[in-house]
């Protein structure tokens, strides 16, 4: 499949994104935000893939925000059918049965630092900055910001930084919860590939589990009690289970099949 935004490269069992927008700091459009639901349903398709990371080209930007020229003259009715399309691409990532870890490069501001938070993990580098400025374009937040802002990093905080504006360092940002590691710029990839190789020797399934069960916690029509029972019962029947549990008892390393 071809893309005219993004990249997307296979190694080692990770499929890479990279938004390639540079001239544009990566912002994100239409187009872009569609190819990424692409890109992310066909890695969640291929079996050759247990994980991916979702990045910007170059070195100033992850994203630095939404492409303003693309909705600048929009109506209400207009900007809800942007809001609710591009939010059901970030839902997909969220709701990723694969892993999805963002290496968050320079800016990450407005619809790129929604984006990171859809990503299960945040990676970042020590230039990033992190910020959600809508309210000075006399908007809000469109792609679910106000929603998950406050779930990683609480209300208070959230609601400052989305009623001020202001931007915070990856520093900050690890401090408040919002990423989970601060890297030198040129050992991003690394440790995002580190993490995320980690990740991928555990049993496929169960992660695919994990993942569900944390988003029920913050669905309104699922109890996450009730979906961890579920998930918890189901994986009994997998052959990884068994070949976790044989593993163990037998004192060696188990080699997951994803089924």
């Amino acid at each position: 499949m071809s893309f005219q935004n993004i990249l997307v490269s296979i190694n080692d069992g990770i499929q890479t994104i990279t938004i390639n927008r540079p001239d544009k700091l990566n912002a994100l459009n239409h187009i872009t935000i569609q190819e990424i639901g692409q890109a992310v349903a066909v890695g969640n398709k291929n079996p050759d893939v247990f994980g991916m990371i979702l990045t910007g080209s170059g070195e100033k930007a992850f994203v630095a925000g939404a492409d303003i020229s693309e909705f600048a003259s929009f109506s209400s009715i207009e900007g809800e059918r942007l809001s609710r399309e591009g939010g059901e691409v970030f839902t997909s990532i969220e709701q990723s049965a694969k892993p999805v870890i963002a290496a968050v490069n320079g800016f990450a501001l407005g619809g790129g630092c929604e984006l990171a938070m859809a990503c299960h993990l945040r990676i970042a580098s020590e230039n990033a900055r992190f910020g959600q400025p809508e309210v000075n374009l006399g908007l809000i937040p469109g792609y679910a910001g106000t929603q998950r802002l406050v779930q990683l990093i609480g209300k208070s905080k959230a609601l400052e930084l989305l009623m001020t504006a202001d931007l915070i360092g990856a520093e900050e940002a690890h401090r408040l919860g919002l990423v989970n590691h601060v890297v030198p710029q040129q050992e991003l990839i690394a440790k995002t590939t580190e993490i995320l190789t980690k990740i991928g020797t555990k049993a496929p399934l169960a992660i695919a589990a994990i993942i569900r069960c944390v988003n029920a916690h913050f669905q309104f029509d699922e109890n996450g009690f009730d979906t961890e029972i579920r998930e918890f019962g189901a994986s009994f029947n997998t052959e990884d289970f068994k070949e976790g549990t044989q593993a163990f008892l037998g004192k060696r390393k188990a080699e997951f099949k994803g089924r």
